[in-house]
């Protein structure tokens, strides 16, 4: 089942300052703030929700397409995901823009400085779902703002289930349009920061918003996932990791899961499992994309974390 995921594609520059951002931003003099951090380890990650998705959805065995603008700077992962054999058919170059990127800086205390640049994202409007074909399923992740809105029109003007993943674009919205999101969509799945803030920017109890859609998932992170599906609350704890490492990309790996259990007819206990599974996979390795489990691997390691078989 071809799963079409709507999204950014972004480079992820890390970089760790081997003292404490404390000890060099005087806070009487905010005001005239002049920093510069000398950042001795750097890495260069490959990124972005539609990137993470594809990338673990294929590691699973699913058939992701991915939807996404990059700029100039661009070929150099397109390169990478097609020789992953991830489908790029619907992914658009802008010209005269940069692919999406955050540069991270971390301290000693974990405290970050991010600065982050949409570039050709702020383009994905260009692309449009109704020109996608043999699509069954699909997501609205993080992206440009009128891409998201179109998109998720686009999917239910089709006909085409989809999830809703606001994620750190929930902000760029207000009350009404995340209403119209829930409308649209299928499912809705977020983490719960993003539930609360769902919930005050709409007025309305998480309840509430889970009757707009099939099932609305919340991740909890060390407390696993709760899903809320008509009158059933289904609570799966987090499935034991080999590591704790990395947190960045566990919820698109997440994600992915649910989207593969989906589009597999998984019932919701066992797409919760595997979804959760594969947050915990892939929080043992840094970067979004670096953890290698083969298909056989991932079944070995549901069944050890949940005593079932992945079909």
């Amino acid at each position: 089942m071809r799963t079409l995921i709507c999204g950014s594609l972004a480079y992820d520059t890390i970089m760790v300052f081997h003292d404490r951002f404390k000890n060099h931003i005087l806070p009487d003099q905010i005001h005239i703030l002049n920093v510069a951090f000398l950042v001795p380890d750097m890495r260069r990650e490959y990124g972005g929700c539609a990137g993470n998705i594809a990338y673990n959805l294929k590691l699973l065995g699913g058939e992701p397409v991915i939807m996404a603008t990059v700029g100039d700077d661009g070929d150099l992962y397109l390169q990478r995901l097609k020789k992953l054999g991830i489908g790029l058919e619907h992914v658009r170059q802008i010209p005269g823009a940069y692919t999406a990127q955050a540069f991270i800086t971390t301290d000693l205390d974990d405290n970050q400085i991010t600065a982050f640049h949409p570039g050709a994202m702020q383009s994905s409007h260009y692309n449009r779902v109704l020109d996608a074909k043999d699509i069954a399923l699909g997501i609205v992740a993080p992206d440009g703002r009128e891409g998201m809105l179109q998109h998720a029109r686009d999917f239910h003007a089709r006909g085409i289930p989809f999830v809703f993943d606001p994620g750190q674009g929930l902000p760029m919205f207000n009350g009404e349009e995340l209403l119209e999101f829930l409308r649209l969509a299928d499912y809705c799945c977020v983490n719960d920061y993003e539930a609360k803030l769902l919930a005050e920017r709409t007025g309305k109890s998480i309840a509430e918003l889970a009757r707009q859609v099939r099932a609305l998932i919340v991740t909890r992170g060390a407390q696993g996932a709760q899903l809320h599906a008509g009158d059933i609350v289904l609570d799966v704890p987090a499935a034991p990791a080999d590591a704790l490492v990395d947190p960045t990309g566990c919820g698109d790996a997440f994600r992915a899961g649910l989207l593969y259990g989906i589009a597999r007819g998984f019932d919701w206990k066992k797409t919760m499992q595997l979804a959760c599974l594969m947050g915990a996979i892939k929080i043992a390795h840094r970067g979004g994309q670096n953890h290698r489990p083969s298909r056989a691997e991932i079944a070995a390691r549901y069944l050890a974390a949940w005593g079932e078989t992945l079909a």
